[in-house]
C-alpha cells in the first residue's frame, strides 16, 4: 500500500469535498492532528499497515440500527476487537442491533460502506445518531478515524475528540466495556452418563477400543429419518 509521508496541515485540493470540510472544521475548532494519504483501506489489515505510519491504532467504526431502524449508534472499537451485537444491544439494554442500511449512513454522516468515521457527526445535525466508544477507545492517548473517506487517515487526541469535537456537534458519548463471549465451534447436544464415562475412560487410556480387521465387516451406521 502506498501511503504518503505524515502532514500536520490541512490539504488545499485534490481531495473529495468531505474530507477537505473535515479538515476544515478541525482548523476551527484548532484540533492539532498529522494525516496521511493512501490507497483506500478496505480492511482491518489495511487499516493496521497505517496504524503503524501514524504511531497509533485506527478505530474500527460500525454503523448499527434496530430492527425498526428507529435508533442509530456509530460504534467505535479497536480494530482486532471482534463485535458480537448480543452483548453490545444487552449493554445498551437495546432490542438486538444490526448493520444499519449503507444509504442511511451516506445520508446522516456523509460517509460511504467502510468509511464510517466519528467525525462525520458533525454532518448529523439532527443527533439522531447515539455514539458508543469501547472503554478501550474512550481511554486512549491518540484516536485515529478517517476524515469521513478511507482514502486518507488522521491522528489526534482523543481528549480533543472527547472535548472539543463532540461538544461542538452536540453528541454525548455512551462508554462500554463489553466482556465478548467465547464461541464454541461445537454444537450443544445433550450427553448421557455413559458417553461421560467413555469419554473420560478414553482420555485416561483404561478404555480398550477394539478396531476391526480389513476382513472383518464394519456394522452400518445408523440413519435417522426424519
Amino acid at each position: 500500500m502506498e501511503i504518503s509521508e505524515i502532514r500536520t496541515a490541512a490539504p488545499a485540493e485534490g481531495r473529495a469535498a468531505v474530507e477537505l470540510e473535515t479538515f476544515a472544521l478541525l482548523d476551527r475548532l484548532h484540533i492539532p492532528y498529522a494525516w496521511v494519504a493512501h490507497e483506500t483501506a478496505d480492511t482491518i489489515a489495511d487499516c493496521d499497515v497505517v496504524s503503524e505510519v501514524l504511531g497509533i491504532s485506527i478505530c474500527k467504526n460500525l454503523f448499527l440500527c434496530n430492527r425498526q431502524k428507529t435508533a442509530f449508534y456509530l460504534l467505535t472499537m479497536p480494530g482486532g476487537k471482534p463485535f458480537q451485537t448480543k452483548v453490545l444491544s444487552a449493554q445498551l439494554g437495546t432490542t438486538r442491533l444490526s448493520f444499519a442500511p449503507p444509504e442511511l449512513m451516506e445520508s446522516m454522516l456523509r460517509c460511504t460502506p467502510g468509511s464510517a468515521s466519528v467525525l462525520g457527526l458533525a454532518y448529523d445535525t439532527e443527533r439522531r445518531v447515539r455514539l458508543v466508544m469501547d472503554r478501550a477507545v474512550h481511554d486512549a492517548a491518540w484516536f485515529g478515524c478517517h476524515p469521513c473517506k478511507n482514502d486518507a487517515s488522521l491522528r489526534l487526541r482523543t481528549e480533543d475528540l472527547l472535548h472539543v469535537f463532540l461538544p461542538h456537534t452536540g453528541h454525548d458519548v455512551t462508554v462500554v466495556d463489553p466482556q465478548w463471549e467465547e464461541v464454541s465451534l461445537m454444537p450443544t447436544m445433550p450427553v448421557s452418563s455413559n458417553t461421560v464415562k467413555n469419554i473420560r475412560a478414553a482420555v485416561t487410556g483404561s478404555l480398550k477400543i477394539r478396531m476391526p480387521t480389513a476382513t472383518e465387516p464394519t456394522a452400518p451406521m445408523p440413519v435417522q429419518t426424519a
